[in-house]
């Protein structure tokens, strides 16, 4: 098969079209032929050597999610058939015509999409929901504060959090994806290069905070999600992209009564994940099928320019996902 290799941990370029033998799968996995790839901020710390993938993923093949049609099955798979469509979150090796996926971790393609839309799901919307959901706990009635509106992450969570019945506000980095969010759903959005959001979320709920805030900045954004939380309010990091180290003041988390959390998804174990893709199929599904929910490619590109889709990703000028093709 065809794939997409790290030839060396380096720029985009160390991305090379190359023949890899197709994996083999073992008795509760589904062989997948990719037909679309989404691209992820993993990806590029993978391609860096930044972000060691685990034991049981490829070393140099990245990619988290894929979407495409069942080619073979494990002798233990009960759901799936050669031929089904599927989009899957995996651990990596989904750069490349095949990969593999357990079974529990593929979810139907929704009729009405088509394969690079359905590719750009995954990865994105499992990490919100474990996130914002499971340990955000966000409930309807409440509000969310998600930095980096603009991103996967960010239409992702805009959409779930508000056909669930939250209000939504986020942060952007320039006028214009401000609006896009706010196109999107988003009840406010906030040009972190313009306005303080601490400031901004004051104004906005009348000096109580918001409930949950998702944070992938991290770094010196740290005293303002303190002091945006409402009491009893909760702050999910998922990344660190301004620096793990952070300035906090306790005595404000103790007098609020909050909780700080995080995770990381990639590593945990099939069993956690499989559940994620339960309640996504039972409470998130549906609001695809019916259109109220949608996902937002930004670009595709086809397998061969790898290194050009890197590049976008790290130029954060783009909106939604990024997505890679596979010619069938």
């Amino acid at each position: 098969m065809k794939a997409i290799v790290i030839t060396h941990p380096g720029s985009p370029e160390v991305l090379q079209l190359t023949e890899r033998p197709k994996p083999v799968i073992t008795h509760n996995e589904v062989l997948i032929k990719v037909m679309a790839a989404g691209i992820n901020r993993p990806d590029v710390f993978q391609r860096k050597g930044n972000y060691p993938p685990p034991a049981t993923a490829p070393a140099d093949i990245p990619g988290l999610e894929v979407a495409g049609t069942v080619a073979d099955i494990g002798e233990a798979v009960t759901r799936w058939k050669p031929g089904d469509k599927v989009c899957a979150l995996i651990t990596g090796g989904g750069y490349a015509e095949y990969c593999k996926a357990p079974e529990g971790q593929c979810l139907p393609v929704p009729s009405n999409l088509s394969f690079p839309e359905a590719a750009s799901l995954p990865e994105t919307f499992f990490t919100v929901w474990s996130n914002v959901f499971d340990r955000g706990s966000l409930q309807p009635g409440e509000s969310l504060l998600v930095h980096g509106g603009s991103s996967g992450i960010g239409v992702a969570a805009i959409q779930m959090a508000k056909a669930l019945g939250s209000t939504v506000y986020v942060t952007a980095g320039s006028d214009e994806k401000c609006s896009f969010c706010e196109q999107l759903g988003a009840d406010k959005a906030i040009n972190y290069k313009t306005t303080d959001f601490k400031d901004a979320i004051n104004s906005l709920t009348d000096g109580t905070g918001v409930n949950v805030i998702l944070d992938m900045i991290g770094g010196n954004y740290m005293p303002g999600n303190i002091d945006s939380l409402a009491v009893e309010g909760r702050l999910v990091m998922i990344n660190a992209m301004n620096g793990r180290e952070v300035q906090l003041d306790l005595g404000k988390v103790m007098a609020k009564r909050l909780i700080i959390t995080g995770s990381m998804l990639r590593s945990r174990e099939t069993a956690f994940k499989a559940a994620i893709a339960q309640n996504l199929e039972q409470k998130i599904w549906p609001l695809l099928l019916s259109g109220k929910i949608r996902p937002i490619v930004y670009k595709t590109f086809d397998a061969g320019e790898a290194a050009e889709a890197h590049k976008l990703m790290e130029s954060s000028t783009h909106t939604g996902k990024i997505v890679l093709t596979f010619a069938q």
